[in-house]
């Protein structure tokens, strides 16, 4: 029988995802990253930040990190893995654009885009290469991807792999890679096919909530999905009296915590922030929730993730 995932136990899971180091990894690099023969030359008993500033092509990192006050972590215990970009990544990030994220008025925005480069663990080469994605410090995913001998992380190509260090291991990129700086609530203002979930968002006041830090696992319903409601549904729910009604539908599409869709394949059922608890389907058909089927899966935002259903989930 597969787990249930109750709002607790996900918060649990959630933190342990992003706190507690992975397994220790086999330093070996055959995987095709040719690690050892572009690594940079370095003691492994100098820590992530020591080696980074002894390469000499970190210093826009050196600043950034000492702009968010994070030095003292990447000089801890760890261990960690960075994906460090070089001082020629930065450069290729559009004008104006660093000086503007060194300020300190945008110091939280920083930090955001630093910590979406850790990976808790020694995460080496020949790890890297057998992921298809990896949770950051930062509570977002990156998509990894191995072709041909090259290894990309977000898109980013992975130049010198496996720096070993006293508390982690250094990756060097190419180019900076860039988080969700939108909640759940603007992704879905962007795309466009979430009105009608919006319009009840403000009905039952919840805009605010979700506009929060969370994290949220959102199961969000498209228009087409409310529209398959029996006529005149959304217009009676969004009334005043029946805000309470309206919160209690709107609840038990929401999930505490990030829960990606390899996450939730592994589960029997999850329980909503309204208490209701979700039978998981999974079937080559695709994976659906207390019925409805998840017609678009992990879109990142800043302060959760959304998973597109195309039917209003109502518990009865």
């Amino acid at each position: 029988m597969k787990p249930t995932l109750s709002a607790f136990s996900l918060l649990a899971l959630t933190g342990a995802l992003v706190a507690a180091p992975a397994p220790t990894a086999p330093t070996s690099s055959a995987d095709g990253t040719r690690a050892s023969k572009c690594a940079m030359t370095a003691s492994a008993q100098s820590d992530l930040v020591d080696t980074a500033l002894a390469a000499g092509s970190f210093k826009t990192l050196a600043a950034a990190l000492q702009a968010t006050d994070l030095v003292a972590t990447l000089k801890g215990k760890g261990p960690f893995t960075v994906f460090a970009p070089s001082d020629e990544a930065f450069a290729k990030l559009p004008k104006g654009t660093l000086e503007e994220l060194l300020k300190p008025a945008n110091k939280a925005k920083l930090t955001a885009i630093l910590l979406y480069h850790v990976v808790p663990g020694n995460v080496t080469a020949a790890d890297v290469v057998k992921l298809r994605s990896a949770t950051t410090v930062g509570g977002q995913r990156v998509d990894v991807s191995a072709t041909e001998g090259e290894v990309r992380i977000d898109g980013a190509r992975v130049v010198k792999a496996d720096v070993l260090c006293s508390n982690g291991v250094i990756h060097v990129l190419d180019s900076v890679l860039l988080p969700s700086t939108q909640t759940v609530v603007e992704v879905a203002e962007h795309a466009g096919s979430f009105k009608t979930l919006l319009a009840a968002l403000d009905a039952a006041d919840l805009r605010k909530v979700l506009n929060g830090a969370g994290p949220f696992t959102v199961l969000a319903p498209s228009d087409e999905a409310f529209a398959k409601l029996p006529k005149g549904t959304v217009e009676s729910l969004v009334l005043p009296e029946n805000r309470e009604k309206l919160v209690a539908l709107l609840q038990n599409h929401v999930v505490a915590g990030r829960v990606y869709a390899d996450q939730v394949v592994a589960l029997e059922r999850v329980e909503t922030l309204g208490g209701a608890h979700l039978a998981v389907r999974s079937s080559a058909a695709g994976v659906s929730l207390a019925g409805a089927r998840v017609a678009k899966a992990d879109i990142e935002a800043r302060n959760g993730v959304i998973h597109v259903i195309d039917t209003v989930i109502v518990v009865q």
